[in-house]
């Protein structure tokens, strides 16, 4: 009984100092259009889990599609955005979906959704697992929530 004792209390420390085992979505928002009818964009921090995986999808409930792009400029300075089928998160690691940057494009997002609502947002990645976090919805010339 008292290696039992004596392990306990190292296994409970174990596993409160322990990161989190699954990815976590913080700073989620989706910025509307400014012309309606024209795709928002989401963005978002992405906290990767124990892990590394890769993140295949993101679903918005009643927007007909979402697509993983990212923005770059090009040797002639112009700014283009590239579809990306799959976007890796490390362990432990950390990907920002920012204006610019990363982001997900939201196409035919409901009329009826309006800045200061929220919207769920469900992350998919390829092992299956599937993380939803819900995000702020601003107007097309709203400061980014911090």
């Amino acid at each position: 009984m008292q290696v039992r004792w004596t392990i306990a209390p190292l296994l409970l420390v174990a596993a409160c100092s322990s990161p989190t085992s699954t990815p976590v979505v913080d700073k989620a928002y989706v910025r509307l259009a400014a012309v309606p009818g024209r795709p928002a964009a989401a963005y978002f921090v992405l906290h990767g889990g124990a892990r590394d995986m890769t993140l295949t999808q993101v679903a918005v409930p009643g927007v007909s599609r979402a697509e993983l792009h990212n923005s770059r400029t090009t040797g002639n300075g112009m700014v283009t955005m590239d579809s990306l089928a799959t976007v890796p998160v490390k362990a432990h690691g950390q990907v920002v979906f920012a204006p610019g940057a990363r982001h997900v494009m939201l196409f035919d997002v409901p009329g009826s959704v309006r800045a200061g609502s929220t919207l769920p947002m469900t992350l998919r990645f390829a092992d299956g697992e599937a993380v939803t976090a819900n995000a702020s919805v601003i107007a097309a010339g709203d400061v980014a929530p911090e």
